[in-house]
């Protein structure tokens, strides 16, 4: 298989030029040319990472997006917890758009697709209710990206997604170019690093937007996750999931999930309203940070019919957690999985919605000579 990166177990194994694979019920990995065809005159292909351990990751530079991500459970199998599709074919015809990609410029909304800098209005497409969702519907996620694959700072194989965004592109002011980093360590992290620069001020908000299940299959709802959110607030919207700009206690709603608590507890008692504004769980959380900008604890997921858990680290303020509320059983991915309702969550380290309306919420103003960097991580263990 081309383009796979193997962290070494030992120095002997390299020597001796064997790859470390696990000995029953391992990864079943794509194989690159059901990814490569070539889309608006540039290549796509499918890139692999795998570590000593087994765990293994496979991404496409078709949106720079997570195509499978290959966990131990605690019964030494191996599950596929992102969901998605096979082959490149999937991806271009799936009413979903959103599986798994780098979602932007900016991730999450703006409310009437509109924000002023410096005194200047700019109007963006919109793409839902009168609004912008993740960039519009030529956003980020549509792209093909220039993949490289490399050694990241620490050693590890990784993969850097490039994509040049041009001045004026779904209405963003400047030429931005974004690079965004997978890497896998041996100790069973997924690290994304981003980075940006930008030759007129413009704002920016990526993120990426996996669909999780740490079941390995849609076939059983990710309603008996267990999950902990590090927040003690929420950012309040009105009925189309545009922030209202108060910041709300989560304590006393079910949106608490400051100690551990099954996904689908509370999630069909639809008598709050942001409950009923997000049919279900689709709220950006105010993370709790030791200081801003720190890598930072953001929340445990734990399924107890696996062992499986995945906890997610970043130096983003905030976090998007959907439940999966209008997935509605048309999309059929990997190994037959049908997308039904509540069949996966998302869990997206960002900036908050609409922040570049809200004078309150952090800036997402990035300026000529400034670096914009993001780190997100999704670690992986079992119990």
């Amino acid at each position: 298989m081309k383009n796979l990166f193997i962290i070494a177990a030992a120095a002997a194994l390299l020597a001796c030029g064997s790859n470390p694979q696990p000995a029953n019920n391992g990864p079943v990995l794509f194989e690159a040319n059901a990814f490569d065809t070539v889309l608006k005159g540039k290549p796509v292909s499918l890139y692999t990472l795998q570590n000593a351990n087994g765990m293994a990751v496979q991404i496409t530079n078709y949106g720079a997006r997570l195509v499978d991500l290959w966990v131990p459970a605690a019964d030494s199998t191996f599950k596929d917890v992102i969901w998605g599709y096979e082959s490149i074919a999937g991806y271009l015809s799936s009413s979903d758009k959103y599986s798994g990609p780098v979602v932007g410029r900016y991730g999450n909304r703006i409310g009437k697709g509109k924000f002023s800098i410096d005194g200047k209005e700019y109007q963006l497409t919109t793409n839902e209710k009168g609004n912008q969702l993740h960039g519009g519907k030529g956003g980020f996620s549509t792209k093909v990206w220039d993949a490289k694959e490399l050694t990241d700072a620490d050693g590890n194989p990784a993969v850097e997604m490039t994509y040049v965004s041009p001045d004026g592109e779904q209405g963003y002011p400047g030429t931005l170019t974004l690079k965004v980093t997978y890497s896998l360590t041996p100790d069973n992290k997924l690290v994304l690093r981003y980075e940006a620069t930008t030759d007129a001020p413009t704002i920016l908000n990526p993120t990426n937007h996996a669909y999780f299940n740490l079941h390995g299959t849609s076939a059983q709802s990710t309603n008996s996750h267990i999950l902990q959110i590090n927040a003690d607030a929420f950012t309040a919207t009105d009925k189309n999931l545009i922030p209202t700009g108060e910041i709300v206690p989560v304590e006393g709603t079910p949106l608490d999930f400051r100690t551990p608590m099954a996904i689908g507890a509370r999630l069909d008692t639809l008598t709050y309203e942001p409950m009923i504004f997000g049919g279900g769980y689709d709220h950006n959380y105010v993370l709790n940070k030791p200081e801003a900008g720190a890598l930072s604890e953001a929340a445990v997921v734990y399924e107890p019919a696996t062992g499986i858990v995945m906890t997610v680290l970043t130096d983003q303020p905030g976090m998007q957690f959907y439940s999966g509320n209008y997935m509605n059983g048309k999309d059929v991915g990997k190994r037959g999985d049908i997308h039904n309702r509540h069949t996966a969550i998302a869990l997206e380290t960002q900036n908050f919605p609409d922040a570049p309306n809200h004078e309150n919420f952090p800036s997402a103003v990035l300026r000529p000579g400034e670096t914009y960097t993001q780190t997100s991580i999704y670690a992986f263990s079992v119990k």
